[in-house]
């Protein structure tokens, strides 16, 4: 497939520019992830970032960054809650790919989440503690870049279901690109077990999506992938992908 042509993207979110980031959106919507990488970092160069949870999704984008770009700039967020297995699937996946994926993390450490706020706030307000320990690094996280990429799927939650491989995210004010978003659960596992890619072992134990060990649990035969986060709560999403402009609304 042919490249779009550079001029497609502008970052600025007026019509004119929600225009050409739809028209590249387009293009793409039939592309192979790899091709979206690879159109992400010929257009952004060091202006791009990948977020990665260390669910499978990432470490599928993970292994396709990295067969196509010199160490890509990887991050993700240290909450300070997290399982055992993600920290150790962080040392195996930078080892592997010879990379360093950022920690970041926010100022406020859990003791004095705890002292603030009162212990245990994800039970109590579950955005509040999203938003101090997701919200706030992301957006340190994101300083300096002009697009994110992120390994979304349509077919995760309803708030995802219009995502786009390229899209303008009004909320972090950039780009924000989606390579995966087409994929299926079962796409994503066979390039993982085809490629041999390392992934969190607690996937084998009933967890399809990762997040803090305090909200974050197993989930029974039948329910939903995202029935384990914030188990109890009208909740499915910690805000990070929020308000992008999706067909230019």
């Amino acid at each position: 497939m042919a490249q779009p042509e550079r001029e497609i993207v502008q970052l600025t979110p007026n019509a004119m520019g929600l225009d050409r980031i739809n028209k590249t959106a387009d293009l793409l919507e039939s592309s192979a992830p790899q091709e979206i990488l690879r159109w992400a970092f010929d257009e952004f160069g060091e202006g791009v970032t990948i977020a990665t949870g260390f669910g499978v999704e990432g470490m599928a984008l993970i292994d396709m960054a990295a067969k196509i770009a010199l160490a890509p700039d990887v991050f993700f967020l240290d909450t300070g809650f997290l399982f055992p297995e993600t920290y150790q699937l962080r040392r195996r996946i930078e080892d592997r790919y010879g990379i360093e994926i950022r920690a970041c993390s926010s100022n406020l450490t859990p003791e004095m989440q705890d002292e603030t706020y009162g212990p245990d706030l994800w039970l109590r307000d579950p955005d509040l503690c999203c938003r101090l320990r997701k919200l706030e690094p992301l957006k340190e996280a994101l300083l300096g870049k002009r697009a994110w990429i992120t390994a979304i799927r349509r077919d995760q939650t309803a708030e995802r279901a219009n995502a786009r491989p390229v899209e303008w995210d009004r909320r972090w004010q950039l780009v924000k690109i989606n390579p995966l978003v087409r994929w299926s659960k079962r796409d994503v596992w066979n390039y993982v077990m085809k490629n041999d890619i390392p992934y969190n072992p607690l996937h084998d134990q009933g967890y399809p999506s990762l997040g803090c060990t305090h909200c974050t649990r197993a989930v029974g035969r039948g329910e939903d992938e995202r029935a384990g986060r914030w188990s109890g709560f009208a909740k499915t999403e910690c805000g990070l992908h929020a308000e992008s402009v999706v067909s230019g609304q």
